[in-house]
């Protein structure tokens, strides 16, 4: 069997092609930003004196890692529209990828927190530091220090997670190439694109990840450079 490429077919299409692309750069950047932010509420409140904090927040977050993300997609866009809420297509989308990315996001900061040790905390406390700041400087700072890749590396996962969100007609880069090929039918060229595409995003992100570590964290800045 021969087959013979035909990039050329796609040309016309190529600001389509780089309009899903920064639509999923996009969708990836709200939700770390949001998803991040919920993962280390929900880290804090699973190691909480306050029962009911540490039950909603583990029910949340072993709901989430039970369930398949095409499910929980589903569920917010199709579900919710049955009772009355209907969200667009790109903010459905975000939220369920903030409600996915928050709850792994959670259990990476809590195990970052939990490798802490103890006499670091006591000794912050002996020195009459408030409860917020120990957890600012003394936990949370070098918690995400230590996760910092593994933290990367499940926001790197989430964007081509992004993909499933084609599922609900989300004009992401996946979404944007089913429609190109079923105009064009070169559906092989189609996703040779694609997963060019998706491999230059995630050398992008995985760059942009790098540089802000070395900003955020100077010991890391010295490790990697080797100063």
């Amino acid at each position: 069997m021969q087959y013979q490429f035909d990039f050329g077919a796609l040309l016309p299409y190529w600001q389509d092609f780089l309009a899903g692309a920064l639509t999923t750069v996009e969708i990836t950047l709200f939700s770390v930003i949001i998803g991040l932010a919920i993962g280390i509420a929900c880290a804090i409140a699973r190691r909480s004196d306050v029962a009911i904090l540490r039950g909603l927040s583990g029910a949340y977050i072993e709901a989430v890692r039970n369930t398949p993300f095409i499910v929980q997609i589903f569920f917010i866009f199709f579900g919710l529209s049955s009772i009355g809420v209907r969200l667009p297509i790109v903010a459905a989308s975000v939220f369920a990828m903030v409600i996915n990315v928050g709850a792994y996001t959670a259990e990476i900061v809590r195990a970052g927190i939990d490798s802490i040790h103890p006499s670091q905390i006591e000794a912050a406390e002996s020195l009459g530091l408030s409860k917020f700041q120990i957890y600012r400087d003394i936990i949370l700072l070098p918690a995400i220090e230590r996760v910092y890749p593994a933290l990367s590396s499940q926001f790197i996962l989430m964007m081509l997670s992004t993909s499933i969100c084609s599922q609900i007609s989300a004009e992401e880069l996946t979404g944007v190439a089913n429609n190109i090929q079923s105009n064009t039918f070169r559906s092989l060229e189609t996703y040779v694109v694609v997963a060019v595409l998706y491999i230059a995003i995630t050398y992008l992100m995985r760059a942009a990840f790098f540089g802000l570590g070395l900003i955020a964290f100077p010991r890391r800045r010295k490790l990697e450079l080797g100063l």
